[in-house]
């Protein structure tokens, strides 16, 4: 059976940074972007809250330990060349929120795009 049209939903490799690599600056989640993407979806699986930013300097969100976030850029939009995209070349950072570090678990990535 052959796809007559639509776009096909993708994702890119997972990021991940390691509890012990966040600290009180903001520290890169994996490699930067390499496709525009339309959704994201973060998990933080330490035992603290963080704060994360898309530009490393900026806060713009936290999420309690072992919380979540998943964000759909495009919602319902069915073109692969109008919408709102989150631009290659972009990276996502997180520090930790207040004076103590997480003491185990991860922070997650996953990224989809449309093609």
């Amino acid at each position: 059976m052959s796809l007559s049209c639509g776009i096909r939903f993708l994702m890119e490799p997972q990021r991940s940074l390691a509890f012990g690599s966040i600290g009180t600056s903001y520290m890169s989640i994996g490699s930067a972007l390499t496709k525009p993407i339309r959704m994201y979806e973060l998990h933080n699986l330490t035992d603290i809250s963080l704060q994360f930013s898309i530009d490393g300097i900026e806060d713009h969100f936290p999420l309690p330990a072992n919380g979540h976030k998943v964000i759909d850029v495009v919602s319902n939009n069915t073109s692969n060349t109008t919408g709102w995209y989150i631009g290659i070349g972009t990276s996502f950072y997180v520090k930790q929120l207040g004076l103590v570090a997480p003491s185990y678990g991860s922070v997650y990535l996953c990224t989809a795009y449309g093609e």
